[in-house]
């Protein structure tokens, strides 16, 4: 290869450059804004990382992945909770994505369960209810689903035109509350709340904190007991690791929220341990509960197979008995021989390959371990929905300055329950831990994990997307529905990380197995190579943008 050709192929291969291509067909002022939301990542040895503009408004026009707010509180947090009916107030179609799209699982424990996730409950607005008003349809709604149901708690999801008309979903609510005798609640979910799903997070974060968790004070069986926070049971993904905690011995009393239910949630605040798998979305709810009733937080991750062996470590010794400790080496050495053998077949076909994540919550950093046990790259990565800490770590909290779309989500006083408010170590014990290296309230971010000059996206959007394929050519992108089959027309395989379209689970030890082959079978079939559209090998018609 000449000198000349080498130097070509380094600078299209130069992050710095792929950059400029990504932003140079945009207007000046998008351009300005986009470059802050594109990071080449530089990593010090102290894990500084450069700055990024997250959690903002997408530029109108653009195509994005994301979600809307109500999708973030009903698909994502409360969707998965199987015996709450929870009624979205708007037109069908808004209720129609929300209904099971996300494949959460469930497995009902007695025959006396109750599971809602099946049905689709909408107040089906139409023309006449935007105009005169829809309270009082609201209202016959919560009659007929209590009247055909009679479930433990109801719950309201506002849509876009339930705000833009001013009916009270919180009036509603109390009105039939009380008439009804059960908990009925609201939530001001209208999409266009905030910049994302992930203020549709916090919103359901605070309803759930403030007319669910803390009902039920019965301490549970289990010596160690924790809730799961952050993970919605896709695909089973919450199964898996219910299994290996049990082999543990180890007690979920809650998880947030896949395979839920709500005395679950109204019984967790007696949990001794909180663990937060996807902190974007949960995060608020961790805190909320260490400052009411005395409950840590940690953050964990079981996607991976060593990630999950580090985080089954991590528990154990925050509760720092031998046996426990003892048990979980005994479940890891059990594991881990099934996942070596597979991982070891599945490395020699994909090592050197070089994967793309674009994934909302923390699946874009997760999902990393997976690819790096492969001797795969992640050349880049961003978040559909990510803040700054999700990217620079919880460290650039205090610098991080509240915008005016994060002030429309309330933020609750919360303070110690001065009956139930009980902290699960001494002083000195979390100072004993801390001395040790243990951390709680700690996450240091997506970027701090990455390789150097790696590119950080936020917010990836569809000109974006076929510009990497074209630079990077990536052997395979993991993002969204919405992305799926312009990456496929474009011959590169897109696993659907959402929802994985079909498949899963991929959390845990068998997790991380099932993905071993599902990526081996992706990245090496050869049908992607076949995937030309017909007009770029037989074009009839050529043309350019007038700016061009």
């Amino acid at each position: 290869m000449s000198e000349l050709v080498i130097e070509k192929y380094k600078e299209k291969t130069d992050p710095e450059f792929i950059k400029k291509e990504l932003i140079k067909k945009y207007p000046t002022k998008v351009a300005r804004k986009r470059s802050k939301q594109i990071v080449v990542n530089k990593v010090d040895g102290d894990k500084n990382v450069p700055e990024v503009f997250a959690n903002t408004r997408t530029i109108p026009g653009i195509i994005t992945q994301r979600g809307c707010t109500y999708a973030g509180c009903k698909g994502v947090i409360l969707g998965p909770t199987r015996d709450l009916v929870n009624i979205v107030h708007g037109p069908i179609g808004c209720s129609f994505y929300a209904w099971l799209t996300r494949r959460n699982q469930t497995r009902l424990t007695s025959e006396d369960d109750e599971n809602y996730m099946t049905y689709c409950f909408s107040t089906d607005m139409q023309e006449s209810d935007i105009v005169f008003g829809g309270e009082k349809k609201l209202k016959d709604a919560i009659q007929e689903a209590y009247d055909l149901f009679h479930p433990k708690a109801i719950s309201i999801f506002s849509t876009c035109p339930v705000g833009l008309i001013g009916d009270d979903v919180h009036a509603v609510s109390r009105e039939m509350k009380e008439k009804l005798g059960i908990n009925v609640f609201g939530f001001s979910c209208e999409g266009y709340k905030g910049v994302s799903q992930s203020a549709g997070h916090h919103i359901a974060n605070n309803g759930v904190f403030k007319h669910i968790i803390g009902e039920d004070d019965s301490i549970g069986d289990g010596e160690y007991r924790i809730n799961l926070l952050g993970e919605y049971n896709i695909g089973g993904d919450g199964f898996e690791i219910d299994r290996i905690l049990a082999d543990c011995g180890i007690s979920v009393v809650s998880t947030f929220s896949g395979n839920s239910t709500y005395d679950q949630f109204a019984n967790s605040h007696t949990a001794d341990l909180n663990t937060i798998m996807c902190h974007r979305s949960i995060n608020y709810v961790a805190e909320m509960m260490e400052k009411k009733f005395g409950i840590p937080w940690i953050k964990i991750n079981f996607i991976g197979a060593k990630a999950t062996a580090k985080s089954l470590r991590k528990i154990a010794e925050y509760f720092g008995e031998e046996k426990l400790i003892k048990k979980v080496e005994e479940v890891i050495k059990k594991e881990m021989p099934y996942v070596d053998d597979v991982m070891s077949a599945a490395r020699k076909k994909c090592e050197g390959k070089k994967a793309m994540l674009f994934v909302g919550g923390s699946r874009a950093h997760h999902y990393q371990e997976l690819f790096k046990e492969l001797g795969m790259e992640t050349v880049s990565a961003g978040y559909e929905f990510g803040h700054r800490d999700d990217y620079e770590g919880r460290k650039v909290l205090p610098s991080i300055k509240i915008d005016a779309d994060s002030r429309n989500i309330e933020e609750l006083e919360v303070s110690k329950d001065p009956k139930r408010y009980k902290p699960r170590k001494t002083k000195e014990e979390l100072k004993a831990l801390t001395d040790q290296g243990f951390t709680f309230e700690a996450y240091d971010g997506m970027m701090s994990e990455m390789e150097q000059d790696s590119i950080i996206i936020d917010d990836l959007n569809h000109h974006e997307t076929e510009v990497l394929i074209n630079l990077c050519k990536p052997d395979i992108i993991c993002a969204g529905i919405k992305e799926k089959y312009v990456v496929q027309k474009s011959g590169v395989p897109l696993k659907q990380l959402h929802s994985y379209d079909s498949g899963g689970p991929y959390a845990g030890f068998k997790g991380a197995i099932n993905f071993y082959k599902d990526i081996d079978r992706m990245v090496n079939s050869k049908v992607w190579g076949y995937i030309k559209p017909p007009w770029e090998s037989d074009p009839e018609l050529s043309a350019k943008y007038a700016w061009e």
